[in-house]
């Protein structure tokens, strides 16, 4: 061989090292990103294979289509129906029949009854889509080199392939600057850029041009007998650099361009669960104007800056493999053989993402599927579940630092408390405000569905536990009396309604009646969740009433009433009963375990201060299995971390993953990280998400516990920016599975008690003694002492802890370390 002919050998050796060297390095910097990323696009057919963009009021799943890209698009106030109510005339009067029927045992007779009295035609609207923007691409049937990805840091969907040598990119967001959807399309070669953009949509709609822009203007639909009201028009423009555009009746055309923008903007009639005005519709047109004013490239910047704001807040690192985990499909669906804890962290954080493109402050909460839905009847109608569903979809917005997503539930809380004060009168005959199982854009109170369902009046109390952990979290005393109102209002309630036990007269125990434990039947009076959502009610509207200075006859009310309230029972399996009966078959796996929300999310249910049902609460989830539905999931997550063992909570998040896709029925997530109830739910994504935070902090039980359910898989790793109740935001280093550092940040100052499985040292930190002072994270009962060596022996799961508390003043930052190391 000739030494020309080696240099060539070498030299080709060389380019192909460093070529695969550069791949390499671009593949692991695609794969350890916060990225969900594909090597193909995803189904025309399968909805849960497109990316989820949105702002907060307006949503979109990016197909990522070649030939034919699809944006199927949602705005938050698109529902069926118009203002209305559902409240049943003639309940009032049957209640005090239904509830001796029940007392009685008829509950077959008293579920009849109910369904005739209390409930109506209407049983709630739907979240409705607003339709496809479709855009087709002539000759784009065969490619190669296909990508595409959404940044969870940057709020961005990109794709990209080559046709006939050319490279075509596609990036789109939903802005959170301008508020309008934005696609900038190019190609590599100038004028290559060649397609259609038209409308699909299932609703009544006309389509028409105004201008420069494509306009649809669609309705949403009659249901039940509620005529449809909402009224909306999407703009669809192009602003291009080169190339034509031409603009017909029914499409926008685009020729011979080398780069282009498309813009989508929504308005609808919606102001408020009682006014629709038509002048709202037009003022979409607006945004457009102002968003084609700057460059595709300043935009882009300004949406994922002002995201960021949001999303950058909290980091969380719980370890890699080391294994390119290939797709994101493949990731899930090789995760129960490489367990990489990045899926782990990447569905985690995907659930923060959700939640900020699906809830902003001004808008609509997240519903049943966030924002995200192609249908016209989707599952359950896409509504407000406030039974568990609802509540679960805010378990993340404090604890992973992103409180202000909470604020359109707040708002929808405020509005059901003004909605609610009708039914409680016609149905209860009470004063103050109830809301039950289910509810829409339109805050309808009245129960929904049928008795074994619906006859749960107990939703609001549970949504206006939110308000109070907000409190706890903030320490915002304007805020606390902003929101006392809401909280006095469904006391008042209460108050009212609770009634006394005849079985348990000897006891005064005071119950609901007409009450199930939620979807879980039969009618009852005294059911355990309502016992435990009543006794929290009462407790902390006390507790807001002395904070607040008010009225201290009111409050001594409160308080007699909440002592009367029956106290939770361990019944003949040693589990923790869901009735005051018990009744309990301990080979039922059904999804809701709604008597264990004493355990999470409140707190009545403690290692150190109940043990005993401490236990039977154990015992109780042991029973209902470790396999469920994904909202299901989501919430055992949080009971397992709340149970300090967090081999078990990290078993249940290994049932999460796994894939939902063809024909595995079985699989509880999608491709695209959507939780399969199945269907598609949103809750169990946000569940997830609020696990893996308690499994690295508690802060409900006298202390900012740290560390106190983490997984042996899990044993390195960081967090960063995780809340903790009393206004203090914690970072962690751990090695081992155990602490090495943690920082902790005071927004409000004020004391803090540490609790941890390890000894730490550091400036201003001392061994706790007696009764902490800061009384954000105090339990409900007032215990605040220190725990004992005999109260957390009691449990073979249960390790050693030391603790300790520092005094911290607004603004200031504490460093500590694992003690010797």
């Amino acid at each position: 061989m000739s030494r020309l002919s080696v240099r060539k050998n070498t030299l080709k050796t060389l380019l192909l090292t460093v070529a695969f060297l550069i791949h390499a390095m671009a593949y692991a910097q695609k794969q350890t990103a916060l990225k969900l990323w594909y090597d193909k696009p995803a189904d025309a057919n399968v909805w849960e294979e497109a990316l989820p963009i949105g702002n907060g009021r307006l949503g979109a799943m990016v197909y990522g289509i070649p030939q034919r890209e699809e944006l199927q698009l949602n705005e938050e106030t698109i529902w069926g129906g118009e203002p209305y109510r559902n409240d049943n005339e003639k309940g009032g009067a049957a209640l005090p029949q239904i509830q001796q029927l029940i007392f009685d045992g008829k509950t077959g007779e008293a579920d009849k009854l109910i369904n005739e009295t209390f409930f109506t035609k209407t049983h709630g609207m739907a979240f409705q889509t607003a339709g496809s923007v479709i855009l087709d691409f002539p000759g784009h049937e065969t490619y190669t080199q296909y990508t595409r990805e959404l940044d969870l840091e940057k709020a961005v969907v990109t794709t990209k392939y080559t046709v006939d040598g050319v490279t075509y990119t596609r990036e789109v967001f939903s802005s959170f600057a301008d508020d309008v959807i934005a696609m900038q399309l190019t190609a590599s070669k100038k004028g290559a850029l060649n397609f259609t953009v038209a409308y699909n949509n299932p609703s009544e709609h006309r389509i028409f041009k105004e201008g420069s822009r494509l306009v649809l203007e669609g309705r949403g639909t009659a249901h039940e007998g509620i005529d449809g009201k909402v009224v909306y028009r999407t703009y669809t423009t192009v602003k291009n650099k080169d190339g034509k555009v031409t603009l017909t009746d029914q499409a926008l055309k685009v020729s011979d361009a080398t780069s282009v923008v498309v813009y989508m903007a929504i308005g609808t009639n919606f102001v408020d669960y009682k006014t629709l005005d038509d002048t709202r519709v037009s003022r979409a047109s607006g945004k457009l104007d102002l968003a084609e004013k700057r460059s595709f490239k300043t935009a882009k910047k300004e949406h994922s800056r002002l995201y960021y704001k949001q999303f950058g807040r909290f980091s969380l690192d719980l370890g890699k493999t080391g294994v390119p985990p290939g797709t994101t499909t493949e990731h899930i669906a090789n995760f129960k053989t490489t367990k990489d804890p990045s899926l782990v962290t990447l569905l985690a954080q995907f659930g923060r993402y959700l939640l900020i493109c699906s809830s902003q402050p001004g808008g609509q909460p997240a519903n049943l599927q966030g924002i995200w839905n192609n249908s016209l009847h989707p599952a359950w109608d896409s509504k407000y579940t406030i039974n568990i569903n609802t509540e679960m979809n805010y378990w993340p917005a404090e604890v992973t630092n992103l409180s202000e997503t909470h604020q359109p539930l707040f708002q929808m809380i405020k509005e059901l408390s003004e909605r609610g004060q009708g039914t409680a009168e016609k149905l209860y005959g009470a004063q103050g405000w109830v809301a039950h199982h289910n509810t829409d854009i339109w805050r309808v109170t009245s129960p929904i569905d049928f008795a074994a369902a619906g006859m749960w009046p107990t939703g609001g109390t549970w949504l206006t536990q939110h308000l109070w952990e907000h409190y706890l979290y903030t320490g915002d005393t304007v805020f606390l009396r902003e929101i006392y109102p809401i909280m006095k209002g469904a006391s008042d309630f209460l108050l009212a309604t609770l009634i006394e036990h005849p079985k348990y007269a000897e006891k005064g125990w005071l119950v609901l009646s007409p009450s199930v434990s939620p979807e879980h039947g039969p009618m009852s009076a005294g059911v355990t969740m309502d016992n435990q959502l009543a006794f929290d009610m009462l407790t902390r509207t006390a507790l807001a009433n002395e904070i607040l200075e008010e009225d201290e006859t009111y409050r001594a009310a409160l308080a007699a009433a909440a002592k009367r309230i029956p106290p939770m029972q361990v019944g003949k399996y040693t589990q923790l009963q869901e009735w005051l009966e018990d009744k309990d078959d301990p080979k039922s796996e059904h999804r809701h375990v709604s008597h264990l929300y004493g355990l999470y999310p409140s707190n009545q249910i403690s290692p150190y201060r109940t043990p005993e049902l401490f236990e039977a609460a154990r015992n109780s989830l042991n029973y209902r299995g470790d396999l469920a539905t994904g909202w299901s999931i989501g919430w055992k997550v949080n009971l397992w971390a709340r149970l300090l063992d967090g081999n078990h909570a990290y078993k249940i998040i290994s049932n999460m993953l796994t894939l939902a896709h063809g024909k595995n029925k079985d699989g509880r997530t999608y491709p695209n990280l959507f939780t399969a109830h199945p269907p598609f739910q949103i809750d169990g994504n946000f569940g997830l998400t609020a696990g893996v935070a308690e499994m690295l902090i508690q802060s409900h039980d006298g202390a900012v516990h740290l560390l106190p359910a983490i997984p042996d898989v899990w044993s390195t790793g960081t967090v960063k920016g995780i809340k903790a109740r009393g206004g203090f935001e914690i970072d962690m280093v751990w090695a081992d599975a155990e602490v090495q550092k943690v920082t902790i940040s005071s927004t409000i100052g004020g004391d803090v008690r540490l609790r941890s499985y390890v000894p730490l040292t550091g400036k201003g930190l001392k061994e706790a003694v007696g009764k902490s002072s800061n009384k954000l994270l105090h339990p409900i009962d007032g215990t605040t002492g220190l725990v004992s060596k005999e109260a957390h022996l009691k449990g073979n799961h249960l390790k050693n802890v030391y603790e300790y508390d520092l005094s911290t003043t607004a603004g200031s930052k504490y460093v500590f370390k694992r003690k010797g190391k």
